[in-house]
Parts: structure tokens; sequence; C-alpha cells
């Protein structure tokens, strides 16, 4: 049943300032970073020149430093989502399934708690844990063991747990909403354990994955703090574009249509997967 024209008018009133946000300062944000993109600088005096030229895209794909950098970048976001993956599934599987009343609420509360503490706060938390005489370090020395110290391990292990309560809450939400029916007859049909969680959990659960997957990947692939925090001498992506910005707005605004377009193409992936439609 279609609304009465002036329930339309009120909606329309109601999602006219969000919709004009939205293009105006997201969209329209966009399109001007797509266009300063092809303009240049001035050698001299490194002021802005808008003159149309492809030089900082060809630039951008012909510099091994930049391929280099993306390709790493690419590669700590999907270390990072394969990892907060395995350590979701068991915690939200036991707080969706296992844990009951004040339990189950008290976890909550503890997976949401980070998101509490500011960034910055918990990446200098995680810089002291790492340092040499850290207690990561003062834990594994009577082992004869050290910890990663700064480096690429340390911006994967550091960007894991900034972005885990976004992996957890999907597969949580997911998991709750299992019919408890469906393990019953798993069970009665004589399924074990490794065909109930590969025939029924897995289905139930691969949207969510790639829902928390969304927040994962490209939350990582715009990240520079961390690896200015913790990475010792690992440059991503957002650090190259950081110090351009600077020096060469054009050549920071072609090197930033890189994680815009990786970012679309992997939602254009999981949505095929209906992953969205747990967001």
């Amino acid at each position: 049943m279609a609304p009465a024209p002036g329930h339309r008018g009120r909606l329309a009133a109601l999602l006219a300032p969000p919709l004009l946000w939205l293009v105006l300062a997201y969209l329209g944000s966009l399109a001007v970073l797509l266009l300063s993109a092809f303009w240049t600088t001035d050698p001299f005096t490194s002021d802005v020149l808008h003159t149309w030229t492809p030089d900082n895209f060809h630039e951008l794909l012909t510099t091994p430093v930049y391929r280099t950098v993306a390709v790493r970048t690419v590669g700590i976001a999907l270390a990072v989502t394969f990892l907060d993956a395995l350590l979701a599934l068991p915690m939200a599987y036991f707080t969706a399934r296992i844990a009951t009343g004040r339990l189950r609420r008290a976890l909550l509360v503890a997976v949401l708690t980070p998101l509490w503490a500011g960034y910055l706060v918990k990446a200098y938390a995680w810089r002291v844990l790492l340092s040499d005489h850290g207690l990561i370090n003062a834990v594994l020395a009577p082992f004869g063991l050290r910890g990663p110290g700064y480096g690429t391990t340390a911006v994967v292990i550091v960007l894991a747990y900034l972005w885990l309560p976004y992996m957890i809450l999907p597969v949580h939400a997911a998991l709750e909403r299992l019919p408890a029916q469906h393990l019953e007859a798993s069970a009665d049909l004589g399924a074990g354990t490794l065909r109930t969680l590969r025939s029924v959990i897995a289905p139930t659960v691969r949207p969510a994955l790639l829902a928390g997957s969304v927040f994962t990947f490209s939350l990582s692939l715009g990240d520079y703090l961390t690896a200015q925090i913790v990475g010792g001498r690992t440059q991503l992506l957002g650090n190259v574009i950081a110090s351009q910005v600077t020096l060469d707005l054009p050549l920071a605004a072609a090197l930033s249509t890189v994680p815009v377009a990786l970012v679309v193409g992997y939602l254009a992936a999981v949505r095929r997967a209906g992953a969205l439609d747990q967001l």
C-alpha cells in the first residue's frame, strides 16, 4: 500500500537533510578527490595548478615503491581480517550459544568496553607492551623467547585488537538467531561436530563474517596511525598519503583513490554473499 501524500511529504522532509549531507559532504568530497588527482603541482612554488593531466596516475602505476606499499597494505588488511575471524568465531559462539544470563551480559560488555577507550590510548598501550622492556618480553624471557617488537607483525596484532569487536558483534548476532532445533536435528541425524560446523553453523555465520570483514578490511586499509606508533619502518598507504599531502596534494589524491577503489570492490564482492544485510 502506497503512503498517503501527506506521509510522503513528511518522509521526504525527514530524509532530505541526511541525504543532502551524504551527497554534498561524502559523495561531493569523493568527487573533488578524484578531480584533484588529475591536477598538478608547480615544482618551484608547490602551488596546486588546475591543469588536467594523468601524470599522477602514471607515476602511481610505474613507481615500484607505491606498488610495494599498496600490496603490503592489502596484505596486512587481509591478515587482520583473517585473524579477527579466527578469534571472533569461538568467542561469539561462547557468548551466543553457551554463556547465559549475567555471564553473557558481562562478556558482551567486555567486548564493547574497548570501543569506549580512545584509539590513541589503545595504540600507545600496545606500544608499551611491545617495547623491549614491555610486559610481553618480560613474560616470554623465561622461555628464551622475545616478542615481535615494532614492525609489520606488531601492526597486524594491534589492528586485529582494535577492530576485533566489529567482527565479534555480527557473528554473535548471527549465532544468536540460529535456531537450537537446527543443531538438535543435526545431532539426531548423526552428524558429528565437524559436520554440524560445516553444514549448519558455517552457512549461518558466513554472511556475518563477511559483514564484519567489511569493517576490519576497510578500517585496516585506511589506517596509518598504528603503523606510525608500532610499525617501526613499516609504511602503509595511509602513511604515504599523509606524507604527500603537504608536498604534492594532487599525488596524495591519486594515491587516495587506491584504498577507495579497493573498498568499493570489496563491498561489491561481499554484497553478492548477502553480507550487507547483516550490517
